[in-house]
């Protein structure tokens, strides 16, 4: 297995009063002792700390600094790797959007983690946000809800 882990993953494990709580974090620890190599963005990682310390969206947030302990933590996993925007990336991101029929607010932190697999030659992503079911080039694998 690889792939790019998704925000809400990260936050359905982070957030233990969340139903999809079990399963988020059983997914990360088959991800933490699995061979092949993860990765995340920039993007993920901040999406994930604005979310996760915000109490409009959980009952319980985390304190700035658990998030950021949390989001550490993933990093320091040797079979986890942060992607970073290259050169080519803004180029990269205008084929991808010109593929969307009109994009427009939230859909650019997902348009903006499809640029970056696609600049790095990555298909898959692992997700429970349906929205990436609009990139085509994409494999999506919800490890909430595994195929029967």
């Amino acid at each position: 297995m690889s792939g790019v882990i998704d925000t809400n993953l990260l936050l359905y494990a982070a957030n233990r009063d969340c139903p999809e709580h079990p399963a988020a974090q059983a997914f990360l620890e088959s991800v933490r002792g699995d061979p092949g190599v993860w990765f995340v963005t920039e993007g993920i990682g901040y999406e994930f700390l604005r979310v996760a310390t915000h109490a409009r969206v959980f009952h319980q947030p985390l304190t700035a600094a658990e998030a950021l302990r949390f989001w550490d933590t993933l990093l320091a996993w040797p079979n986890v790797a942060l992607l970073s925007v290259g050169d080519r990336h803004w180029r990269v991101l205008g084929e991808v959007l010109g593929r969307q029929h009109a994009p427009a607010g939230n859909l650019f932190f997902d348009l903006r983690t499809a640029a970056l697999m696609r600049e790095h030659g990555l298909r898959t992503i692992y997700t429970a946000d349906a929205d990436f079911h609009r990139f085509k080039e994409l494999e999506i694998i919800n490890p909430l809800h595994p195929a029967a």
